[in-house]
């Protein structure tokens, strides 16, 4: 399976590639008033106000910091009822595309964030992959898609 590596801190974290749309530079956001923490604004993707979580954030830690390879990965976030939408996340270090085996990859053994799933380990050290469909809290989702909330 092929995956975006990047950083929360010192830990390495994989988003599937299938699930990923594009990795965007660091883009100007808009600042949302009274959002939650983990909200780093809205971008502008060619017309269409898309919603950025900060991973660090999410995860629990300090705000990603703004390095030169701080990226903006847009994804495919599917709703629980099935509806998809378009997510951006800002990730910390992003390094690239690795490929991590299938018959590679364990439980963690540690019921931790929600959204995080096996590990994998190599030369580097250890990778975890991220659920990108469990990434949102329904709190933060009915938030982040106030449209789908209703429709519920």
């Amino acid at each position: 399976m092929k995956v975006l590596v990047f950083h929360i801190g010192d830990d390495r974290y994989g988003l599937p590639l299938r699930q990923v749309r594009r990795v965007l530079p660091l883009l100007q956001l808009k600042g949302i008033p009274l959002a939650p923490d983990s909200v780093a604004g809205l971008m502008n993707l060619h017309g269409a106000p898309v919603p950025v979580v900060d991973l660090a954030r999410l995860g629990g830690g300090a705000p990603a910091r703004q390095h030169f390879d701080t990226r903006i990965v847009l994804v495919d976030y599917t709703a629980p009822g099935g509806a998809l939408h378009a997510l951006g996340l800002m990730a910390e270090r992003v390094q690239g595309v690795q490929e991590v085996p299938e018959h590679g990859l364990a439980p963690s053994g540690v019921q931790a964030a929600h959204f995080l799933g096996r590990v994998a380990g190599d030369a580097h050290g250890m990778v975890q992959l991220v659920e990108v469909d469990a990434l949102l809290p329904a709190d933060l989702r009915a938030r982040l898609f106030p449209a789908e909330a209703t429709a519920e």
